[in-house]
């Protein structure tokens, strides 16, 4: 038997209402609108339910899910001022979309989003216990344990970015050494603009970034792209704290998969050898025995199965 389901996706810059036929243990995209994020919550969400009423026409809809970056109340249906959104200060969504179109509604944070769609349709189909990193402009993680996504007593669970992996070391999540400073986009850039800098003043200039006038131009994906000595000791960095993180994760939680997305996506093959290696030297073996660790399997397309997720999940449980 097949459903309809719809999916909400607000960002920063951009929103996306999807449509998903679901048709057994798979789910086909049979529609999709962005556009970008307007100024005020109120504007968005009537255009969010507007451009939803023409997806789908005459259809009829079994639920709706939401994937938003937190900090939310999940129980409530509340958006609490996520730092991208400005204004949106405790917005009853779950309440507004449930007026609208009367069927179950339910919302999650992004990282929570991404894990529940690889866990239905991804790389974590069939296993009980799944952790998913985003690794991304950002590191956050969604925790799939004993079968059920786990949000902690108040949607805080996963902000595996907050902890600190050095006492120095680029900062992500507001703390310096984090596990979001050394791996994330924003982290890497950080990372890679310090040592090219001093590369630069002592006559080493990288193929990336030759000169002190190219440093706010570099990325991850150009320090990944380069054949340098610079670039590979910087992911090299990147590629033991991304070990050491996952040592951390996997001997809390003995998961059966860690699956990442983003960066660690991407750039699979430069990260992966070193990894491993920490992984051998810093996790428990019977824990580590029993842990696959992959890439995303919806790849990049992830962002357009995250909120169908949400309201698959919500439609099940």
């Amino acid at each position: 038997m097949s459903s309809l389901l719809a999916g909400i996706d607000i960002g920063g810059t951009k929103c996306a209402v999807s449509l998903g036929q679901v048709e057994g243990d798979h789910i086909n995209i049979v529609d999709k609108f962005r556009f970008p994020t307007p100024s005020t919550p109120q504007e968005t969400q009537n255009l969010l339910v507007s451009h939803l009423q023409t997806l789908i026409a005459k259809q009829t809809l079994s639920a709706i899910g939401i994937s938003c970056g937190g900090p939310l109340d999940s129980r409530k249906g509340l958006i609490l001022s996520p730092p991208n959104l400005a204004g949106w200060d405790s917005i009853p969504i779950v309440q507004h979309f449930v007026e609208a179109f009367h069927v179950p509604v339910d919302l999650q944070n992004d990282a929570n989003a991404g894990a529940l769609a690889e866990w239905l349709w991804g790389a974590g189909q069939g296993c009980q216990n799944m952790i998913f990193l985003t690794f991304g402009t950002g590191m956050g993680a969604g925790l799939i344990l004993n079968g059920k996504l786990y949000g902690g007593t108040n949607d805080m669970a996963g902000e595996v970015g907050h902890v600190r992996l050095a006492q120095d070391g680029p900062i992500g999540y507001g703390k310096f050494g984090s596990f979001e400073g050394f791996c994330s986009g924003g982290g890497i850039k950080q990372l890679a603009t310090s040592y090219t800098q001093a590369a630069i003043r002592a006559g080493k200039s990288p193929d990336f970034a030759p000169t002190e006038a190219d440093l706010t131009s570099i990325t991850a994906e150009k320090v990944a792209a380069s054949s340098d000595p610079l670039a590979r000791e910087i992911f090299e960095i990147v590629a033991r704290r991304l070990g050491q993180g996952l040592s951390i994760l996997i001997d809390i939680l003995n998961p059966e998969r860690i699956v990442i997305g983003g960066i660690y996506m991407r750039q699979r093959e430069i990260l992966e050898p070193t990894m491993q290696a920490v992984l051998k030297q810093e996790t428990l073996s019977y824990a580590l025995s029993v842990c696959q660790i992959l890439p995303a399997g919806l790849g990049e397309f992830i962002g357009d199965y995250a909120a169908l997720a949400v309201a698959r999940y919500q439609n099940t449980t």
